[in-house]
């Protein structure tokens, strides 16, 4: 609701937005996050180099990465994996695939490379899982 009056500058009550997304048939689904954590050992965990500093000063200093889950109305799931540029806030590279792999991660990667191949980013990305 709030995401709605923010974009239109406006104060609609909540419940009109439910009764106008109702009768249109447009539901949202928020399902219930599992709980995961794999704990790690130092070994393999990498220096946090980045440090919570997501300021850039220029473009291709800092690109962050992450992969996102969306759920198709065919009940299969897409997966869209992105790097972002701190500098200048742009989507360097993206990559859609339908499984969450390395080989999704690493066509980013080698497209973000080609389109820059000048740019030496720090390169930062979350422990995410990919099979």
């Amino acid at each position: 609701m709030l995401n709605v009056n923010r974009r239109l500058n406006s104060s609609f009550n909540h419940k009109r937005i439910y009764r106008l997304m109702r009768s249109i048939k447009l539901t949202s689904v928020i399902r219930k996050k599992r709980r995961k954590y794999i704990y790690s050992t130092p070994q393999i965990t990498a220096k946090n180099v980045l440090n919570r500093d997501f300021m850039a000063n220029k473009p291709n200093e800092k690109w962050l990465t992450d992969v996102t889950e969306f759920k198709l109305t065919n009940g299969k799931k897409a997966y869209l994996s992105a790097i972002l540029d701190l500098g200048d806030n742009s989507i360097v590279s993206y990559v859609l695939g339908y499984s969450n792999n390395n080989k999704l991660v690493f066509d980013t990667l080698d497209k973000a490379i080609a389109n820059n191949p000048a740019a030496e980013p720090l390169f930062h990305s979350d422990r995410g899982f990919q099979v």
